[in-house]
């Protein structure tokens, strides 16, 4: 479903992505990890068309993005790429149900069609007794699963999650990333997570390991860098 062909990056002298190769199939969640100013973060943002890479050929549903111009482009990413970040980003003036349904206004949907898709969405997280209250009422396990519900809004091909359950205590964290599962048990959803958060990445489909720029191998448990 993601095909991602010799991806290079650099931010002036400093390449940061030296030729990567990967591949991600429709329902997988993968986890990428590695240690700090490893390339993840940079991966993610390229990959979700928030960043370009210097070389390489990116396509999403068999829809090359390197070639779409800028327009295009934010379509395409509002359509099939849902995002989840650390600190959640709700916008604070908003009630729960309202920062949900921010991107199916973007993407032109009405607003019959996406107070009923955000309410539903609402029940499937659990909070579906939260969706009037502002971020600064909800929990950080309750503001993280509003911005799950964000990213799902408008169907999308696959979730990026950077550092996802990283500000949350353990009990919501394992609560997020039991979610994750979940989702994909009932939506048949694909996540990609750049996580640092081993309890995570054990239980996810596959782990992609990255230092210095470059993908490495797992050959008899021990991380080949290539």
């Amino acid at each position: 479903m993601i095909h991602l062909e010799g991806i290079t990056k650099s931010f002036g002298t400093l390449q940061v992505l030296k030729g990567i190769d990967l591949d991600i199939q429709e329902s997988e969640v993968v986890s990428i990890v590695g240690p700090s100013g490893a390339g993840k973060t940079t991966l993610l943002q390229i990959m979700g068309t928030l960043d370009k890479p210097d070389n390489g050929k990116i396509t999403i549903q068999g829809t090359d993005i390197c070639q779409l111009k800028e327009k295009e482009l934010s379509a395409f990413r509002n359509k099939h790429i849902g995002f989840v970040f650390q600190f959640h980003q709700l916008l604070p003036e908003f009630t729960a149900l309202e920062n949900i349904m921010i991107p199916a206004f973007i993407a032109g949907k009405s607003v019959k069609e996406s107070t009923g898709r955000a309410l539903e969405l609402l029940k499937f997280m659990g909070i579906e007794d939260r969706g009037t209250h502002k971020p600064n009422e909800l929990s950080g396990g309750e503001k993280q699963r509003v911005a799950v519900a964000r990213a799902l809004i408008n169907n999308p091909s696959v979730i990026l999650a950077d550092e996802p359950s990283g500000s949350l205590d353990t009990k919501n964290k394992e609560e997020l990333h039991q979610l994750f599962f979940d989702l994909r048990a009932q939506f048949g959803q694909t996540f990609v997570i750049v996580t640092h958060d081993e309890s995570l990445s054990r239980i996810t489909d596959r782990t992609v390991h990255i230092i210095d720029g470059l993908i490495g191998k797992e050959k008899n448990s021990v991380i080949v860098y290539e």
